[in-house]
């Protein structure tokens, strides 16, 4: 069945519903589900949850309308544990447990970025309970790679030997960042890509202001957005509700010249980590042109000139090397307004060389 065909699941993108239906005809108490950010790894492990969870599952995932299909959806179910960093439960409202919370709330310490080894622990005791309901438990890690070594090694004797009826799924953005043992532990998955015409077709589905002519992307900003977002749909939907997705689409495109031109005001409504991997996709589209291949992120015929090879080929190089080294200590609290007038003024000096 192809991507475009009838979904039984409307929550769920079509090919996402493809590779659900898929996994649940296999079998196998853990799953890794890997792939680059936007995919929708934890969308699928959330469905591929609820339908091992649900009273009356089907081939094509769970019912949507039973007890556990409600308590999923509100996230009270008592036989499933996600395990995810704080900021991230905060963000797409997973309850904390109690403790966390006071001390969130109290402003006693900020949420962690990571996944702590004390909710490990508590995940590693939820699998020894009795099931409240049904026939198995499911502990869901999402992003797996935010595990460090001591909180891997924590899950990593339950994770190889669940006690009782107790399914696994581990989803990730970065795979090469788990610990070997996690991962020679799982079944793997490896994300699939949608093609281009379901990508385009979905994000206009899922667009904000469906409904209000005036408010919907047109085919041009979509296919930009999709662009910039490197043809991943999710992050390219995250673009669309930022803001209006025709002046997101404006601004992506005037971004190359206005970076060759060392204008901050570029990368002012971004956060830090967010102005790094614009410039890195617009590094990347550079170096490409100037060897003779075709941009990925950008128009060719938004980004500066420049001739192939010699030092300027050399001088992209080089802020390739420094982008990178820069997105990894990113998050770190530096002054974000003179980081970003670091980052502007870096640019401007490597698309000028010749």
């Amino acid at each position: 069945m192809s991507e475009e065909a009838l979904n039984p699941n409307p929550l769920l993108a079509p090919w996402l519903q493809t590779q659900l239906r898929a996994l649940l005809a296999q079998r196998g108490h853990a799953w890794l589900l890997s792939g680059p950010s936007g995919l929708g790894q934890f969308d699928l492990a959330l469905a591929l949850a609820r339908a091992w969870l649900c009273e009356q599952p089907t081939a094509d995932g769970a019912c949507g309308v039973c007890g556990s299909c409600h308590a999923v959806a509100v996230h009270t179910h008592a036989d499933l544990c996600v395990l995810m960093p704080e900021t991230l439960s905060l963000a797409l409202g997973w309850p904390l447990d109690e403790k966390t919370q006071d001390d969130l709330d109290a402003k006693k310490r900020k949420p962690s970025k990571e996944i702590k080894v004390d909710a490990a622990r508590e995940a590693v005791s939820f699998t020894q309970f009795t099931r409240s309901r049904g026939t198995t438990k499911v502990v869901l890690v999402y992003p797996a790679e935010r595990m460090n070594t001591i909180t891997a090694n924590t899950l990593l004797k339950t994770l190889e030997e669940p006690p009782g009826a107790v399914q696994f799924i581990l989803a990730t953005e970065a795979s090469h960042q788990l610990l070997p043992t996690i991962r020679s532990r799982c079944q793997g998955h490896t994300m699939h890509w949608p093609s281009h015409d379901a990508a385009l077709a979905w994000l206009a589905e899922q667009a904000p202001g469906e409904g209000k002519a005036a408010a919907r992307p047109t085919p041009a900003d979509l296919l930009t957005l999709l662009a910039a977002a490197g043809g991943r749909p999710a992050d390219a939907l995250e673009r669309l509700r930022d803001g209006p997705s025709s002046a997101s689409a404006q601004h992506w495109q005037a971004l190359p010249k206005a970076m060759a031109r060392g204008d901050v005001t570029a990368l002012s409504d971004m956060a830090p980590a967010q102005a790094v991997d614009a410039l890195q996709k617009l590094c990347h589209d550079v170096l490409a042109v100037r060897a003779g291949a075709q941009p990925r992120f950008f128009k060719a015929s938004d980004l500066p000139g420049g001739k192939a090879g010699g030092s300027g080929f050399m001088a992209l190089g080089a802020w390739s090397k420094e982008l990178a080294t820069t997105a990894r200590t990113v998050e770190h609290p530096y002054n974000p307004g003179l980081m970003l007038e670091t980052l502007a003024s870096r640019a401007r000096q490597a698309l000028a060389a010749k």
